[in-house]
Parts: C-alpha cells; structure tokens; sequence
C-alpha cells in the first residue's frame, strides 16, 4: 500500500495562500522511481519524503524535474505534517537529516522556527543578458552557493516584474531571487523567486532564498530581526533572525488536503 501524500499550504496561516508543498512520511525508504513520478505526479515546486532515522527523520526535496539541496517550505510543511499526524508531540523537535545537513523545527506561539544554514552572498558584476531578463537594471547583483541574488530600484516595481523565463533557464544556477526595500512599514523587504530550470517559473514563498536574504539585508539595514514578503500571487509571510552562520526562519502552515494513490 503506498504512502499517504499532505498538502500543506506554507508560509501562510489562511488556505490557498503562501507555498504549497506535498510532503509523505513513509515508514521506510521508497523507490526512487515512485517518488519522482510523485513529484511530477502533485506537480508543485516542491514534494517532501521523510523516514524515520536514528536521531529524528531523513528528508529529500524533488521538485517535478530534480531533486534539490535546500527547501524551507517543504520542510516547514513536513513538520507540520508530523505535529497535526501525532507523529511528534507539539513539545518535540521535529529533526530532519538532509543534504544540507541537520535542520530542526520547533513550534513556537503558532509560529514553527526552522534553524537553517545562512548561506553567504558575493558581490559581482551581472552577468551578460540579466538586465533584459528581469526587464530592470540591477542596483547590485550577487552569487550564492544555489542562486543569483538581484536588488532592484522599488517594491513596486519589483510586483510588476516580466521575467523572460527561457533566459533565466540558461544561467547556471539553481535560480534568481529578485528584492527590493519594502514600501510599507510592516515589512522590512521583499522579494520574488524564479527557478525555471528547475521546472518552477515561480515559486510562491521560498524559505531557502531567505538564506541569503536575510544576511544580505540584515547587514544592510543593520538588523538581525527581519520580516520579509514574498511578492508572489499567492504570497506569504516570513520572519528572520540572523547570526553570523544560521538564519532562524518562522513560518506558518496550513493542513489542506491528504491524497491517497491507489496504484
């Protein structure tokens, strides 16, 4: 009998917002051929599969074309999998080996805190062809160890950004953050995230982007506590604390829907 499938609705507290993940805890390991048909078979950026491990759960993050290092709404999503199935009291850590390494959640005040790798960022020149890309002129451009990082002028031009997908395709990174300073007081910035290569145009809220985020702008607005927006159309809240190695991201997360595959 195959693994039951959650969908949960990331970076939100209200249904049909935020970041859906699809996330299945299985006893043990599944196929690999079952798994990525899943993913291409839920179709979302990203679906999650745990096991239980000593110490807490393996966990792997596939997207429907590959299988990627760091995701922070999908593992957001399983945690909360894991609290509302009983599996994990709603005292317990939830601990999850992943290809980044140990990350650990914990609920706290309706929030889940997610202890995740900061991921550092390196000022270079923009690459050839970026500006016609996003359609606007960078006012600084970064490297990541996943991702090229964008500032641009405004917030609101940031909503209104057209992205040539096919071109963003071709860089050799796993995807582009685009940001900007907030324009209203209840954020400190926002952002947009583009992975076509990855099969994902867009993705609604990224938790991994938010890595690198939050030390960029936490350095330059000379904060460690920071709420971001990411500016999709479904849209989603995440709030940040830095140090110097990790970022604590919070997030909330709604339980919409379970799917039972009959073959």
């Amino acid at each position: 009998m195959a693994p039951v499938v959650y969908v949960v609705d990331a970076f939100t507290n209200q249904p049909f917002q935020g970041n859906p993940a699809a996330v299945c805890v299985s006893e043990g390991p599944c196929n690999e051929t079952w798994m990525r048909n899943v993913a291409r078979e839920m179709n979302l950026a990203e679906t999650a599969f745990a096991q239980p491990i000593d110490g807490g759960y393996s966990l792997r993050w596939l997207t429907p074309k590959v299988e990627v290092d760091l995701c922070g709404h999908a593992t957001l999503a399983t945690a909360h999998v894991l609290w509302q199935t009983g599996k994990l009291r709603s005292d317990e850590a939830a601990r999850f080996h992943t290809r980044s390494g140990w990350l650990t959640c914990r609920q706290s005040n309706g929030w889940i805190e997610m202890d995740f790798p900061a991921l550092a960022t390196e000022f270079r020149a923009a690459p050839n062809g970026l500006a016609k890309a996003i359609q606007a002129e960078p006012q600084s451009f970064c490297r990541t160890s996943m991702d090229y990082l964008v500032e641009i002028d405004s917030a609101s031009q940031l909503r209104e950004l057209v992205v040539d997908m096919n071109a963003v395709a071709l860089f050799p990174v796993r995807g582009l953050i685009v940001t900007a300073k907030s324009d209203v007081p209840e954020y400190d910035f926002i952002s947009r995230f583009f992975a076509p290569a990855c099969g994902v145009n867009e993705d609604p809220v990224t938790g991994s982007a938010h890595c690198a985020l939050g030390p960029y702008w936490s350095k330059k607005l000379g904060k460690t506590s920071l709420v971001a927006y990411q500016a999709s159309e479904r849209g989603g809240i995440v709030r940040m604390k830095t140090t110097e190695e990790r970022v604590l991201l919070e997030g909330q997360a709604v339980l919409m829907s379970k799917v039972e595959f009959v073959g």
